[in-house]
């Protein structure tokens, strides 16, 4: 049996046959690794029996048939995939230690279990057969860093596992052998197959560690292949580096169907799922989830969240209509002035972007004239939310005015970008977050289409 040793960067996937010390693809240094892999085995895994004849066919030959796309449970996940699962596709999550991945997939797994054993059992009683337990069970849960005790316990906390035919119709394999796992699920042929985490599975067909870019690139392989053989849908779950990045070779985002992306702050209880990217759905999707201790819960009402409960106007206390994906909804941004009794006042941001924080107060500065060079700011958006979309500058800009001048301002909402003359700008969408705002009950709307300048928003708001 001949085996071929080829090297690959880790960064960028790029392959050659020998080792170099700095990777022509990307320029970065030692980042090659060694790969030997079987030449027997990844011929019968691949199927090649025979010289097969292979010739291209005419795009008007090609019969296009729509994928019946299932729900995973959560209609906010729904919405970020394009309309559900597709069958035949493969998806990863990823996304930071202890966010929980593990446990929206868990849910994910048991909802679908859960509803595939209920319409099992009404065919059985139409068609009064008795069917084996292995037609039953339509959802695979393979991991290789818990054992099955230790999915048991977060199943026992998660609402959904109370359904005793989610349990049921569930199976769970704690093993971390690629090849072994391919095998169970050509046998079993279940809807719907959880991988976690790619980064533990690892083959004898080749060299390396589980985690290495050899392991990661055959693993992703194998259940891609299986997937498209079978035409069932493999969720994996990714590991992420220290930077934030899908931990393991690039090219493992290339090779799957669908990249998610959970995020959210480990001590606060909201998570937002993001598509990086979606073969089948648009890429400007969100899903709001909170963390509780009965697992994720749905937020179809953000502004529970974000906004402040109290009726009272607070100084300091501005709203503003931010755009997450295609979705508007109000948050609350927080800000306190105070006199500094430092050489260098602290400017402290949270949820904002703290060079985009130093921006804003030279404005203010300079065209608002409002005196905030001897004033430490601090400024953080509530609930935990992370705002990256200009047109939260309004709305950041007002509530350091407010704090700093203690004028409470009544019910507004502040939608507008600011540029370094001190102008307002208009922002995409207007028409969709001034309509969330109304319909939330406040109708003094602050933007580009009433003001042109800080300096007037700033006037109108002191009177």
């Amino acid at each position: 049996m001949k085996s071929s040793i080829s090297y690959v960067c880790e960064v960028c996937g790029y392959d050659s046959p020998a080792f170099m010390g700095k990777c022509p693809e990307c320029g970065t240094w030692n980042s090659l690794r060694e790969i030997k892999v079987s030449n027997q085995n990844a011929q019968l895994r691949q199927g090649f029996v025979g010289q097969a004849k292979i010739e291209p066919k005419r795009l008007s030959e090609i019969k296009f048939e729509e994928k019946n796309r299932f729900s995973s449970g959560f209609s906010e996940m729904d919405g970020v995939l394009g309309g559900g699962l597709v069958p035949g596709s493969v998806a990863l999550l990823a996304g930071d230690p202890g966010i929980g991945k593990s446990t929206l997939l868990l849910q994910l797994a048991l909802q679908i279990a859960s509803k595939q054993t209920t319409a099992n059992r009404l065919q059985q009683k139409r068609d009064a057969v008795v069917r084996s337990p292995s037609a039953v069970s339509e959802v695979l849960y393979v991991s290789g860093e818990e054992s099955e005790q230790q999915i048991k316990l977060r199943a026992n906390r998660l609402k959904t596992s109370k359904n005793p035919s989610a349990s049921s119709g569930l199976l769970l394999l704690s093993i971390s052998n690629t090849d072994a796992i391919v095998d169970v699920i050509d046998k079993l042929k279940p809807k719907l197959v959880v991988i976690d985490s790619i980064q533990t599975m690892e083959s004898e067909n080749l060299t390396g560690l589980s985690g290495s870019v050899g392991q990661v690139r055959y693993g992703a392989g194998e259940f891609i292949k299986v997937a498209k053989r079978l035409n069932i849908t493999v969720i994996i779950v990714g590991h992420v580096t220290k930077e934030g990045m899908v931990a393991g070779p690039m090219v493992l985002s290339h090779m799957v169907d669908t990249v998610l992306f959970l995020e959210g702050e480990k001590f606060t209880g909201v998570r937002i799922l993001r598509s990086l990217k979606n073969r089948f759905g648009p890429l400007d999707e969100v899903g709001i989830f909170s963390m509780t201790g009965g697992g994720m819960n749905e937020v179809k009402n953000p502004e529970a969240l974000f906004l402040n409960s109290s009726k009272e106007p607070a100084p300091g206390s501005v709203l503003t209509a931010t755009l997450e994906g295609s979705r508007a909804f109000l948050v609350e941004v927080q800000a306190l002035a105070v006199f500094s009794k430092f050489p260098m006042p602290r400017r402290v941001g949270s949820g904002v972007d703290s060079r985009r924080l130093e921006l804003l107060l030279a404005v203010l500065q300079k065209h608002g004239r409002l005196p905030v060079e001897n004033m430490d700011i601090y400024v953080n958006v509530a609930g935990g939310l992370k705002l990256s979309d200009p047109a939260a500058d309004l709305g950041i800009c007002l509530a350091i005015f407010s704090s700093l001048k203690s004028i409470p301002v009544n019910k507004a909402v502040g939608i507008a970008e600011i540029g370094l003359l001190g102008e307002l700008r208009a922002v995409a969408d207007f028409a969709k977050r001034v309509k969330e705002a109304r319909k939330l009950g406040f109708t003094n709307i602050i933007g580009a289409d009433k003001f042109k300048t800080l300096n007037e928003v700033i006037g109108n708001v002191s009177k």
